[in-house]
């Protein structure tokens, strides 16, 4: 488990996370390890049937498609975990626009070395940016609003830390990260409860018997929760649920800052623009991270 950094004062909740942290992360996680062991098995048989084992030789990434280029940082760290001698030569940074024919970086050092880290990267490296190039595309959209675009739990088992390093590198905002650093009161929630009122008195309850200082957010389906929510001034986040335009600017109106709001729900990229002109201040697209269209990028390798 994670440990994040929040920041709340009743009007926002900000969630800090670096190139540094995302790193931390997994390292802990043991991603790239048991994502080499995988693949390598007992050996790589091609590459010691057909090469000697000292032999050395570099590679380049090249883009064949226009979008946003992210996980250049991660497959820095996949060649430094392999091979500390690996020469890794970046000519991009993470989060920039890139077109076909763009050489992302160049690696120099064992081809057997080159050629096992190649698989692990380039599947990540793709989706990674295929999900940067969404969300920069949605960003944009709403660029003309104070509106920023979240993430959602929608992720790839496992990939969590990769699919929302993504996002952040897209230009988007991390929503939680699991159900361990943030309360996120949904319908179900709401529903098994018995209501608004009962769910979050309990929630109350609970934060203050644990000592628990954590973001709470609750969903809304109609103006009438968004009302009873507003009695409880602890909540940092309401979410207006599946809401039509007009509903959502009233809805907005009604909670008047006293906390802060998202959209959520049937968001596409046709009417994320309507969706923001309502005031909200996020819009959460699980489709960013579960619905990924790979860019696609190749590494070509020479002998030296």
């Amino acid at each position: 488990m994670c440990v994040l950094r929040f920041c709340s004062n009743k009007t926002a909740i900000f969630l800090f996370m670096e190139n540094s942290d995302f790193l931390r992360l997994l390292d802990n996680s043991g991603f790239i390890e048991n994502a080499l062991l995988e693949d390598l098995g007992e050996g790589d048989h091609t590459t010691l049937a057909t090469l000697s084992s000292d032999l050395q030789g570099n590679c380049r990434a090249l883009v064949k498609g226009s979008g946003i280029i992210a996980g250049i940082t991660f497959a820095k760290e996949v060649f430094r975990k392999m091979d500390a001698s690996v020469q890794f030569v970046q000519h991009f940074e993470d989060g920039s626009a890139v077109k076909p024919g763009d050489i992302l970086f160049t690696a120099q050092g064992k081809v057997s070395v080159l050629l096992l880290a190649e698989r692990l990267v380039l599947n990540v490296m793709q989706r990674m940016s295929g999900i940067a190039t969404t969300t920069r595309r949605a960003c944009d959209l709403i660029s003309e609003y104070d509106c920023s675009v979240l993430d959602t739990r929608k992720t790839v088992p496992l990939n969590r830390i990769l699919d929302k390093w993504a996002v952040k590198m897209g230009g988007g905002v991390n929503h939680r990260f699991g159900l361990y650093d943030m309360i996120l009161v949904k319908d179900n929630h709401i529903d098994w409860a018995g209501g608004i009122k009962p769910a979050l008195e309990s929630v109350q309850k609970y934060l203050t018997v644990n000592k628990r200082a954590l973001p709470v957010e609750v969903e809304a389906r109609t103006l009438a929760e968004i009302k009873q929510i507003l009695e409880f001034d602890f909540v940092d986040r309401i979410l207006l649920d599946n809401m039509e335009v007009n509903e959502m600017k009233t809805a907005v109106q009604m909670i008047a800052g006293k906390t802060e709001t998202e959209a959520s729900g049937n968001i596409t990229l046709e009417n994320i623009k309507d969706k923001a002109s309502s005031g909200v201040n996020y819009v959460s697209l699980g489709w960013l991270t579960h619905s990924v269209q790979s860019l696609d990028i190749s590494l070509k390798a020479e002998k030296s």
